[in-house]
């Protein structure tokens, strides 16, 4: 931790913080052009941020593909968007925790024989106390960042062969409670105190960093990653931690917080339109660029924990 602080400290801005308080107020861009025909994917899609941005692409033309936990949800919304807007929607199950389903999905994914068009990695979790899954890993380091990892990764193929394509990680300005970086070697809160809001802004960071070399190995395929922050807005995450956080959320978060529509805006304007058609590697907050702080773009710390990754996932049998 020391010699993270040391190396981090002289490269904080205030500025940088200004500029996202200033971010916060602004409202997102937006797109009126239609998607017709083309295929999206969209992680965590029943509610909140990942609903509405189903509803807007849909309303725009698009073809939909969700990734969800929740049959009869699905169900729900499948039904939904066909009568309202007459678009193509399906859906897969997965638990996206779960490496068997992430590889399942990301197998689904390879095999299309049309191009995706847009992939959203929207699902999330926020956990107060830590959950380990069936394979051993923390439950919000698998989902938040070994999940668009490895879709990704699957995904290489594909992209190789269709040479086009928009990936979006949906993040959180969150990454800034990890004020001095990953801790490498606990990344999945074994040895330290679990922190709710900390263990999510290190998944959130974790995503920044894998952002950064991905987006290298995705560049020769014409395909652009991004991550943004959704704005505040009013979702169901958390919505089954204890009583107090219940309340937190009700009377101070949601209080405050906009519609998860306007993360939608923003999210189809991320995805189809010209102006950010070859900008990959960045960060946005909605859809004004901003700059990551220092544990973000730390391009060394991207590599190593690229390496420990492989290391993890190899003794889980998933070569990277």
């Amino acid at each position: 931790m020391k010699s993270t602080i040391k190396k981090y400290w002289p490269q904080y801005k205030w500025s940088n913080v200004f500029t996202m308080i200033k971010n916060i107020k602004r409202q997102p861009e937006r797109n009126t052009e239609p998607f017709r025909d083309k295929l999206v994917v969209i992680t965590g899609a029943t509610a909140g941020i990942g609903y509405y941005t189903v509803r807007k692409y849909a309303s725009m033309g698009a073809r939909i593909i969700m990734v969800n936990r929740n049959k009869e949800k699905s169900e729900r919304v499948v039904r939904e968007i066909t009568e309202k807007y007459g678009t193509p929607i399906e859906y897969i199950l997965a638990d996206l925790s779960l490496l068997t389903d992430i590889k399942k999905t990301g197998q689904y994914f390879l095999s299309l024989e049309k191009p995706i068009d847009v992939l959203i990695h929207n699902a999330g979790v926020h956990l107060e106390s830590r959950e380990e899954t069936p394979d051993g890993l923390e439950v919000n380091f698998a989902i938040h960042y070994l999940c668009p990892l490895i879709i990704t990764r699957m995904l290489m193929p594909k992209y190789q062969r269709d040479m086009a394509g928009r990936i979006i990680f949906v993040s959180s300005e969150a990454y800034r409670f990890v004020v001095w970086g990953l801790d490498l070697d606990d990344l999945q809160w074994k040895q330290r105190r679990y922190s709710g809001i900390k263990a999510y802004g290190a998944g959130k960071l974790a995503q920044f960093l894998v952002m950064h070399i991905l987006a290298g190995k995705l560049a020769p395929c014409n395909v652009t990653l991004i991550a943004m922050h959704p704005g505040i807005v009013r979702t169901e995450t958390g919505k089954d931690n204890g009583k107090l956080y219940q309340w937190y959320k009700k009377n101070i978060i949601d209080r405050y917080s906009d519609s998860p529509e306007k993360s939608a805006e923003a999210l189809y304007y991320l995805g189809t339109s010209p102006e950010v058609a070859h900008t990959s590697d960045v960060f946005f907050h909605l859809t004004t660029e901003e700059e990551l702080t220092p544990p973000g773009r730390d391009f060394e710390a991207a590599e190593a924990l690229w390496e420990k990754t492989r290391e993890l996932l190899y003794e889980k049998g998933v070569a990277l």
